[in-house]
C-alpha cells in the first residue's frame, strides 16, 4: 500500500460501500455514482442538490469527497482563491500555528477531548489520540484564521464528521465556509440570532399540525437547539446516518435544517401527543430516535419546505437580515461568496446585538426610574436616545460600558 492510500484510509472512516449490495442494487447504485461524478464534473449544484436528497444521498465516502468541497465554494486545491486563507495542500507547514491562540482553545481541548465516541469503531488508544490532536488543529485553525468567529459545545461534533469524510487540507477550508457563510449565527456573541432561528419551529409546526402545535405550545422550543446547532451530529451515533444527512445539509439552505426538526416532532405525533407533563415533554421533544428512515425523513421534510416556505412563517420577520438563513437561501450564490463577505456579515450581526443590548439597557433604566406622571415622556425621551445612538453606532460601546458600571 502505497504512503497516500494509508494516510487516506488513517484519515477517513468510510462506511461500508453499497455496491457491494446484490446485482440489482450494484447497478442502480452504480449509475447513480456515474450522475454524482458528473455533476461534481460540472459543479452543478442544483443536480448535487436533487441528488442529496435522492435515496442514499452521496452514497459513499469518495464520493462526499468530490461533492462537498463544491457544495461549500471550495475549489480544487491547486486553484483556490487569493482571498480564501487556507493552504492548498496538505502540509502548510503549520504557518496557522503562528496566529495567536483564540480566546475559545481551552475549551476546544475539553470538547477535542471527549470526540470520537460512537464513530470509528475498534480504534487504538494512538489512533483515538491522534486522531483528536487532527481535530484539535482543525478547529484551532479555522478559528485562529476567523478570529472573530466564537466557539460553540457541539462545534467539535460537527467538525468531526468533515474530517472524517474530508482530508485535512480539503477539510480546513470547508469547515471554515461552513462556519462564516452557513453556520454563522451559532458563531455570534450570543444566542440571540439562535434563538431566532429556534423561534421557526413553532410556525413551521403550527402550518404542518396545528393540534401538535397547541399541545407542545407551552414548551420553549429549546428542545430542538442540540440538534439544529450541531447539524444532528450530537444526536445521530451512526456514522453512515451522520454522513448521509450532511449530504442535503450541505446542499440545501441551513434553514432546512429547522424542518428536519419539525418532520422529526410530526413523525413523533403519536407519542408526544400522549404525554401531558411539560417538563417531560421537554425532554421527549428533544430527543432524536436513533434508527430513523432518512431518505424518507428528508423527503418529507423537503415536502414540508416547498408548502410551507420561510417567508411565509411569521417569526421570519425577526430573522436579519445579516443571517446566513438569509444569506445562504440561493447555494449557488453562497457557494460564490467569500469569507470576507461573510465576515462583513458577522459584524453586521454583531452591531445589531449591540445594539439591542443597548436597548434592552435603556429600557431597563427607563423602567427602573419610571414615574406615573413621567412614564410617556420618559418613553419619548428613550426613543430618541435610542434613535440617535442607532445613527451613532461609535458611541454603543462607550454607552455599554457605563451601564455595565
Amino acid at each position: 500500500m502505497d504512503q497516500d492510500s494509508s494516510h487516506t484510509e488513517r484519515t477517513t472512516s468510510t462506511p461500508p460501500d453499497k455496491t457491494a449490495e446484490p446485482d440489482g442494487v450494484v447497478q442502480v447504485d452504480q449509475k447513480k455514482q456515474d450522475e454524482i461524478r458528473a455533476a461534481c464534473a460540472e459543479a452543478d449544484i442544483p443536480e448535487l442538490q436533487r441528488l442529496a436528497e435522492s435515496a442514499g444521498g452521496f452514497l459513499t465516502d469518495k464520493l462526499r469527497q468530490l461533492a462537498w468541497p463544491i457544495l461549500l465554494g471550495v475549489p480544487a486545491p491547486s486553484t483556490t482563491a487569493n482571498d480564501e486563507p487556507f493552504p492548498s495542500s496538505e502540509d502548510d507547514g503549520g504557518s496557522w500555528k503562528e496566529l495567536p491562540r483564540h480566546r475559545d482553545e481551552d475549551q476546544v481541548q475539553l470538547d477535542v477531548n471527549r470526540s470520537f465516541v460512537y464513530y470509528p469503531h475498534d480504534l487504538s488508544e494512538s489512533d483515538l489520540e491522534w486522531r483528536r490532536s487532527q481535530l484539535s488543529a482543525l478547529i484551532s485553525q479555522v478559528l485562529r484564521t476567523c478570529p472573530y468567529l466564537c466557539y460553540f459545545q457541539g462545534y467539535h461534533d460537527i467538525c468531526q464528521v468533515l474530517l472524517l469524510v474530508l482530508r485535512p487540507a480539503w477539510a480546513s477550508p470547508c469547515v471554515a465556509r461552513l462556519s462564516v457563510l452557513r453556520i454563522r449565527d451559532f458563531m455570534l456573541p450570543n444566542l440571540g440570532p439562535t434563538t431566532a432561528q429556534l423561534r421557526l419551529l413553532p410556525d413551521v409546526l403550527a402550518a404542518a399540525d396545528p393540534a401538535l402545535l397547541r399541545h407542545v405550545a407551552a414548551v420553549e422550543p429549546f428542545y430542538a437547539l442540540a440538534g439544529t446547532l450541531t447539524m444532528y451530529a450530537h444526536n445521530i451515533d451512526s456514522y453512515r446516518d451522520i454522513a448521509r444527512l450532511f449530504d442535503v445539509l450541505l446542499a440545501r439552505e441551513p434553514v432546512f435544517s429547522i424542518y428536519v426538526f419539525a418532520q422529526i416532532v410530526v413523525d413523533r405525533r403519536d407519542e408526544i401527543l400522549d404525554v401531558d407533563e411539560p417538563d417531560l415533554l421537554q425532554v421527549i421533544l428533544g430527543r432524536v430516535p436513533a434508527n430513523m428512515d432518512l431518505d424518507a425523513l428528508v423527503a418529507r421534510a423537503a415536502v414540508l419546505f416547498a408548502e410551507h416556505p420561510p417567508e411565509r412563517l411569521r417569526a421570519w420577520r425577526r430573522i436579519s437580515r445579516a443571517s446566513a438563513l438569509r444569506t445562504a437561501r440561493d447555494a449557488r450564490r453562497a457557494a460564490g461568496q467569500t469569507l470576507q463577505e461573510g465576515e462583513a456579515y458577522f459584524e453586521r450581526q454583531a452591531k445589531e446585538l449591540r445594539w439591542l443590548d443597548l436597548r434592552n439597557s435603556l429600557l431597563s433604566v427607563a423602567w427602573a426610574y419610571r414615574r406615573p406622571a413621567k412614564a410617556v415622556g420618559m418613553a419619548v425621551a428613550v426613543s430618541l436616545v435610542a434613535f440617535y445612538m442607532r445613527r451613532n453606532p461609535a458611541v454603543v460601546d462607550s454607552i455599554m460600558s457605563f451601564l455595565a458600571r
